[in-house]
């Protein structure tokens, strides 16, 4: 997603319309635990004039990541709507947006943009829905088992089992 700035000064009148899909699959070569990449869908608009490009976009998508329970792969959706302004001037300091990029050389490549985002989204945890998927971590083992929320608040410590009946002999 590049383009000259002379390209794009040539939709100044009528903007330019974005609706297109872009591999970004070496993202997974800055986090790792990101597995796979669906072609993420781009759309939206740029607004141009003479000192800066703003685009409107909305990025759509799949990411595979690992759960962190079970490490089997969870498809993460993606939606994402950003603003992004470009200056051509590096000298405007009167731009509403405080976010911005200044264009060094001709070309607006819009690519490292998205990448950033899609990084941005990556959640720390995600969780499969089904308690035991196939191919999953093992739950127990030799001396040890996982050991769930709900089954660490139903125990009581033993030691503090006498504490339980305070409320009971409160009533009387």
């Amino acid at each position: 997603m590049k383009w000259t700035i002379t390209q794009l000064q040539k939709y100044r009148a009528k903007g330019l319309v974005l609706d297109e899909s872009i591999d970004v699959s070496d993202i997974k070569e800055a986090d790792k635990q990101i597995r796979d990449v669906s072609p993420i869908h781009v759309t939206g608009r740029a607004d141009i004039n003479a000192t800066n490009i703003t685009f409107h976009i909305h990025l759509t998508g799949v990411l595979t990541l690992p759960c962190a329970r079970t490490f089997v792969d969870v498809k993460h959706p993606i939606d994402i709507e950003t603003t992004e302004t470009f200056l051509l001037n590096d000298d405007l300091t009167d731009l509403d947006n405080e976010f911005y990029t200044v264009v060094k050389g001709d070309v607006i490549d819009l690519t490292p943009v998205i990448r950033e985002n899609l990084l941005l989204e990556v959640p720390m945890q995600v969780f499969c829905e089904d308690a035991h998927p196939e191919g999953a971590a093992p739950q127990s083992g030799n001396d040890w088992s996982v050991v769930t929320e709900e089954a660490q608040e139903k125990k009581v410590d033993p030691r503090l089992a006498g504490l339980a009946k305070f409320f009971d002999n409160d009533n009387k």
